[in-house]
């Protein structure tokens, strides 16, 4: 069997052989032991070696009988496949900086003219709180929406021992009454009164007082409120905080005179 025949191995298991070439091959194939071991060996790789043409082939195969012109094939053979990984190499490094390219585009684009500001702090109208009816007892300053606003007036009542802190506020539907209570002893159940000049008595605010009271030694943390009447500051004669007890009947506990 020639030598020829021996290096059909790869060039038949590329597929690169004809329809008579083939035949011829596996014919060889059926009785050469060792063409058949070399071909099961390139099972593996068949899909690396499947980059090779059939001129290539043929060129090795031509070269076989001199080892001059087989260097020089192989070396062209070497050659052109490390151009083409390089041209491989410049296509990818191509599409990368394309690709870069193009998404920085649209970062900037976005950025610059299609991004969402960041939200900030939305105003918002004032809101008065709850004008009248049982007020709940406070766990801290400022419960009740009491503002250092408005003008301020300090009363005692000389009788009772009750102190209180007003804030008449102006607004535009009326007087916002901010205010604050201490000596207030409890359990008891009490009410603002607004009294205007014309005698009129209003009632803008009542609540509950625990047993403990509010500022006193049992409970030192004060009673704050807010409240709200139609009167305008200068309608109003004075402002008095009543205890009223289980048959309804009122007595006041502090008195501020305006």
């Amino acid at each position: 069997m020639s030598r020829p025949d021996h290096m059909d191995v790869a060039a038949y298991a590329l597929g690169v052989l004809d329809e008579q070439d083939t035949e011829r091959f596996e014919e060889h194939l059926a009785a050469c032991w060792a063409c058949a071991a070399e071909l099961e060996t390139m099972v593996p790789v068949v899909g690396l070696l499947s980059d090779i043409d059939g001129e290539t082939m043929m060129a090795l195969e031509q070269t076989a009988t001199d080892p001059a012109l087989l260097n020089r094939t192989l070396g062209a053979v070497r050659a052109d496949r490390r151009r083409t990984r390089f041209r491989q190499m410049l296509a990818t490094a191509a599409a990368v900086v394309v690709f870069g390219g193009l998404t920085g585009y649209g970062f900037v684009s976005v950025t610059d003219s299609g991004s969402t500001p960041v939200a900030g702090p939305t105003p918002s109208a004032p809101i008065d709180p709850q004008t009248s009816g049982p007020t709940a007892p406070p766990s801290g300053p400022g419960v009740g929406g009491t503002e250092e606003e408005g003008d301020q007036v300090d009363a005692t009542d000389p009788t009772t021992g009750v102190q209180t802190t007003v804030f008449l506020v102006k607004r535009d539907y009326g007087t916002r009454i901010n205010f604050s209570l201490r000596k207030l002893p409890g359990p008891r159940v009490c009410r603002l009164v607004v009294i205007r000049k014309n005698a009129e008595a209003e009632v803008v605010s009542s609540w509950s007082v625990p047993e403990g009271g509010y500022g006193t030694n049992t409970r030192p943390q004060g009673l704050e409120l807010s409240a709200s009447t139609s009167a305008v500051v200068g309608d109003i004669k004075q402002l008095q905080v009543q205890s009223v007890d289980a048959t309804g009947v009122a007595s006041p506990l502090v008195t501020v005179p305006l």
